[in-house]
């Protein structure tokens, strides 16, 4: 019984130390040589300071962004409570809401179908993506805003348009924060348009 004992608490204090500190070590140092951006968040600076990331959404209100999909994490990308609402599709309130959403959309296209990304939040509620529908959908409101050619705000949504990984796998997508990045270098809002 002893020798069993002595034997159980050795194996726990080996792989303790082999899978608890030597194995993320080894992993975060060769994730650091191999992937340095990809182990470091994908982070994307302006004159310094990080201002986002490339793979974590963040809501734009200013009518002269393009908006990200709606946030059911917390009070809107609250990086605390990440997660969808786990509300059903026969839930009265998601219901409610998406009724709401697609009706605020359409006023800025009466007659238009609101592309479904615009309406309804993502599993994690930090997508950084909208669907080249959904940034198609509020060119005209942009383009308003920013006092620029539609065809020309066409163009830069078609610059940041990534397409299926391998040709096979997701959709095609267009990265919020880029978009937006790009969108003041290129196009400085004629009013005040207030980012979040």
């Amino acid at each position: 019984m002893k020798k069993n004992l002595i034997t159980a608490v050795l194996m726990t204090i080996a792989t303790t130390i082999l899978f608890g500190l030597v194995y993320p070590l080894v992993v975060t140092g060769l994730a650091q040589v191999i992937f340095p951006k990809q182990a470091n968040g994908q982070l994307i600076q302006k004159d310094g300071k990080a201002i986002g990331s490339r793979i974590i959404g963040q809501g734009f209100s200013g009518p002269g962004y393009f908006h990200s999909r709606p946030s059911a994490a917390g009070n809107g990308y609250d990086a605390a409570n990440s997660g969808g609402s786990n509300l059903g599709p026969t839930n009265q309130k998601l219901i409610d809401r998406v009724k709401r959403d697609v009706a605020t959309a359409q006023t800025e296209n009466p007659g238009q179908s609101a592309p479904i990304d615009l309406v309804t939040t993502s599993a994690s509620g930090f997508d950084p993506h909208i669907s080249p529908a959904a940034a198609e959908f509020q060119l005209p409101r942009v383009a308003k805003e920013r006092g620029a050619p539609i065809e020309q705000l066409r163009a830069l949504v078609a610059k940041h348009t990534e397409t299926r990984q391998l040709g096979v796998l997701g959709e095609a997508r267009v990265n919020v924060l880029e978009l937006n990045l790009e969108l003041n270098v290129r196009f400085p809002a004629t009013r005040q348009a207030k980012a979040r």
